[in-house]
């Protein structure tokens, strides 16, 4: 029998101000890495030919992100399972062979004649708009590296608490990639597309450079992972795990491929293809307060109290930044960021103000499904979220298709409301999944207030 005098006392509820701190750091990470889309419209919209080269730096980017979409799922992943050091090391070794296979993808697709298939055939992209795009999708082929290893160790140090490392590095390569930018601008020794490759690409193998530094110096200093026997990583869980994530991000990434498919087989697409760009970084930027939360769910969601405070604090902040981007669009501030900052004539920032209005749900729905699918995580049972994507897909397919037989209303438009109603939709399918395990983790006088 273990004595009162020496008997463990359990851990402290977590508060708000708890989540708070956990959050923060990486809410500014993804703030900083989405500004860097900002930025670099803002420069390539300064560049000769600006539409055409918008248009470019669109349709590459929109291709190497598809391309490494997989990749994305480390993050979680890491967060999850990097439990110990051989569940790391197991995972660091599965990691480099997507890495390396996802490179190899991105190759074929750039360096081969499957380059006009894609973004001929498939998508539709207009000739000049093609011959703008290539190079600067050959420049692009480290990306599914530079991006996902980096993301395979933010995920363990998000894990263990060391999240401040993580802003660091979103700014180091946001200052990088800025300096690159402007160096390019000055001399106009390359298109504008080819100048954003280059920049995103060499500030974020410099960022994964600083990380796998700061890491080693954690891991040596404070024994962030223990060596335990128990709760080893095996091939099958790590299948288990990964598999509805990778086809979870695989078909969001299609979802807006897709927009840009449809923008190019829509009337006017050099218009709307030169617009989506700088209108989708901005919602990446509003996004960047939900698109870091799944994993603070995952790290905190088990300790007392975590799953009610964690409630409280995702409407707190969906409330926040819904807020936020309806003030843009009623105010002023929208055609001020699309010509002061963002570089558009005056037409096309009128047009993105409206496309940007039609999407003001989104930063929002990003918090919710945020929380919903870390709730659904934490117990590494990944299948809603998969069937979430797979709603998602097809409601935005829905849209996307009935946009261009009618063609009652321009692309962009039809691009950013399928996006909008599919994530309402996926959002309510992963809610679906993720109440009764909320039950189960909850006292029964707080399913009312969680239900709201």
């Amino acid at each position: 029998m273990t004595d009162q005098g020496t008997a463990s006392i359990p851990p402290p509820a977590i508060t708000q101000a708890d989540v708070f701190r956990r959050w923060w750091p990486l809410g500014l990470s993804w703030l900083i890495m989405t500004l860097e889309l900002v930025v670099i419209t803002a420069f390539v919209a300064r560049t000769a030919a600006p539409e055409i080269q918008l248009a470019a730096w669109g349709v590459a980017f929109a291709i190497s992100t598809l391309i490494q979409a997989p990749a994305t799922a480390l993050l979680p992943a890491s967060t999850a399972l990097s439990t110990n050091v051989a569940s790391f090391v197991r995972l660091r070794g599965y990691a480099g062979w997507m890495l390396g296979g996802l490179t190899a993808v991105h190759l074929v697709i750039a360096a081969t004649p499957m380059f006009s298939v894609v973004t001929g055939g498939l998508m539709g992209v207009p000739r000049d708009v093609m011959e703008a795009t290539q190079p600067a999708l050959l420049f692009m082929t480290p990306w599914a590296i530079g991006t996902g290893y980096r993301r395979f160790l933010q995920g363990a140090l998000i894990r263990f608490g060391e999240v401040r490392i993580v802003i660091a590095g979103s700014l180091l390569r946001l200052v990088i990639g800025t300096i690159i930018l402007a160096i390019g601008i000055s001399t106009a020794v390359l298109p504008g597309a080819q100048l954003a490759a280059i920049a995103i690409i060499v500030g974020v193998l410099t960022e994964l450079q600083y990380t796998r530094m700061r890491f080693a110096r954690a891991l040596v200093s404070h024994g962030l992972m223990p060596d335990e026997a128990k709760d080893r990583l095996t091939f099958a869980r790590f299948v288990h795990f990964m598999y509805p994530l990778v086809v979870m991000t695989v078909l969001t990434m299609v979802v807006q491929s897709l927009v840009t498919i449809v923008l190019g087989r829509m009337p006017e697409p050099l218009i709307a293809l030169a617009i989506w760009p700088v209108l989708f970084g901005l919602l990446a930027f509003l996004q960047s307060a939900g698109l870091s939360y799944t994993e603070v769910v995952i790290s905190m969601i088990g300790q007392p109290d975590g799953a009610l405070v964690l409630q409280r604090f995702t409407w707190t902040l969906t409330a926040v930044v819904t807020a936020v981007i309806v003030m843009m669009t009623i105010t002023p501030l929208a055609d001020l960021w699309f010509t002061t900052v963002a570089g558009l004539s005056d037409p096309l920032a009128r047009t993105a103000s409206v496309a940007l209005l039609a999407a003001a749900a989104v930063p929002g729905l990003r918090v919710l499904q945020g929380w919903y699918q870390g709730v659904i995580m934490h117990r590494e049972n990944n299948r809603g979220i998969l069937e979430s994507v797979l709603v998602f897909l097809a409601v935005a397919s829905i849209v996307f298709i009935a946009g261009i037989v009618t063609k009652l209303a321009p692309g962009l438009y039809v691009g950013v409301f399928g996006l909008t109603l599919g994530m309402l939709a996926q959002a309510a399918w992963l809610r679906h999944h993720a109440m009764p395990i909320l039950r189960d983790a909850r006292p029964p006088h707080t399913l009312e207030g969680m239900a709201r």
